[in-house]
């Protein structure tokens, strides 16, 4: 048996961020994880994709946007599968490091699958089927969420997809429909499309990005309009069939029934969380209707030495979330003084093109307070920065205060926002106002210029528009 002060069970973003922040602390830690050290988010998700999503920005501007730059080919040809590669040594590179922050920090690497005997034991079963006891005096979950599929749809892994066979599969469907609008979807539509291939989006709301503002949506749509992609919003899935030579997927929608025939289905439209088979239920930890398990500010559940963070917690099923809230838990149960997440104003980046990246209230919420509230608009067209890029479509919006000046939300589509968003992010967390930000010099010529400009325009003075 050995003995810990903290076992952490998932090594995803939340996983391992607090290992090493326990270990940092001076406590003997132990990681477990059933697959890989990084999780979904370095291995399947949120890294590779942002290397495929490079990889088809560069294969758009080769196919579409030669006359334009002063280039053109014979015969251009897009190996798809190099960018797969490339993505997996992207993903396998990072995961590399993460092993070697567990080795630097002194951390424990139990490969296994864990089940928990009591509040402070772990059972910990390798893929041989041995069996190793664990314990600690705080346990912390992080086993993360999975991706769901349609009631009665089965995910086959060669014609009807979820996110993790879409990102490791090294051809290219030559046309394929991806059920949700959501960040994965759009993401998807965005690589498939720079390809070549013909994409429909089928989603039920009644807008893509339904979470975002709605001036949000209304330009991605446009943006995906223009680039080829298909949009059917309002659209409920009826069926999805795998055929020999493709799928099949049968929508209702505002122009009544269509049956709709692809290459491949990616089924995008929401997670589960990993709580099966860990002794919860025998345990008493608190869990919510949806399963995901309850936890305090602290990210401590109902059972005192069992800690849960990331996605488990269906807070915000976001990896800059899980890592957040590692670092107060670890913090938590050594005792240090914590300051909540206020998850309202949590950032989020959505990596299709044009990217997407908001926080705090769209519009339509800051209306249904009733405050008195104002709405500044700067458009990248008129950016020095994205001109030069020739990647100028798209706006910020802010949404403030109108009698204090406090941004309660922003919203931008367009050039690399979710390097912009930072700066919004600190100034609503300092309570600064659009004053403030307008003031603050930005250089030029750079795209944060849009910041300032937005900024102005919320005092009554923009300089450019």
């Amino acid at each position: 048996m050995s003995e810990y002060d903290v076992i952490v069970i998932g090594a995803g973003p939340g996983g391992y961020v607090c290992a090493i922040r326990a270990a940092q602390l001076g406590l003997k830690t132990a990681v477990i994880d059933k697959q890989w050290l990084g999780g979904v988010c370095l291995n399947v998700g949120c890294i590779p994709s942002k290397a495929l999503l490079k990889n088809a920005e560069v294969a758009h501007t080769l196919r579409e946007r030669g006359k334009e730059f002063g280039f053109s080919f014979d015969n251009l040809t897009l190996d798809y599968s190099a960018a797969v590669k490339r993505s997996r040594d992207v993903s396998n590179r990072l995961t590399r490091g993460v092993a070697f922050l567990m080795k630097k920090n002194n951390i424990d690497v139990h490969m296994g699958t864990a089940r928990l005997s009591a509040p402070n034991t772990v059972q910990v079963t390798d893929d041989k089927g041995e069996v190793k006891t664990l314990t600690a005096r705080h346990i912390v979950l992080a086993t993360g969420a999975h991706s769901t599929a349609i009631p009665g749809v089965t995910i086959d892994g060669q014609r009807i997809l979820s996110y993790k066979e879409a990102i490791l599969q090294p051809t290219l469907p030559k046309s394929v429909i991806i059920i949700g609008a959501g960040a994965i979807g759009v993401e998807f539509a965005t690589v498939w499309n720079a390809y070549g291939a013909e994409v429909t989006i089928v989603e039920m709301m009644p807008r893509i990005v339904p979470l975002e503002d709605e001036d949000i949506s209304a330009e991605l749509a446009k943006a995906f309009t223009k680039r080829g992609i298909k949009l059917m919003t309002g659209s409920r899935v009826q069926s999805v069939t795998a055929l020999e030579d493709g799928a099949e997927v049968k929508v209702s929608g505002p122009e009544g029934e269509t049956t709709l025939k692809a290459d491949q289905v990616l089924v995008a439209v929401g997670f589960k969380p990993n709580n099966a088979n860990l002794g919860l239920e025998e345990l008493g930890v608190r869990v919510s209707p949806r399963g995901f398990v309850e936890v305090d500010d602290t990210m401590a559940t109902n059972v005192p030495g069992i800690w849960a963070i990331g996605d488990l917690t269906g807070k915000l099923l976001l990896a800059h979330v899980a890592s957040a809230q590692a670092m107060i838990c670890a913090e938590s149960l050594f005792g240090l003084e914590t300051t909540p997440i206020d998850y309202s104003m949590v950032p989020r980046a959505t990596y299709s093109s044009p990217q997407v990246a908001s926080f705090g209230l769209t519009e339509a919420q800051a209306r249904e307070t009733g405050a008195e509230i104002k709405v500044s608009r700067f458009n990248f067209q008129a950016n020095g920065k994205a001109l030069g890029l020739a990647d100028y479509g798209g706006f910020v919006k802010l949404i403030t205060n109108a009698k204090y000046g406090e941004i309660l939300g922003a919203h931008l589509i367009g050039p690399e926002v979710s390097e912009l968003l930072p700066e919004l992010t600190l100034a609503q967390r300092m309570e600064l106002t659009t004053e403030e930000v307008a003031s603050n010099i930005h250089a030029h010529p750079t795209l944060s210029e849009v910041l300032m400009e937005a900024a102005h325009a919320a005092e009554g003075h923009a300089i450019h528009s």
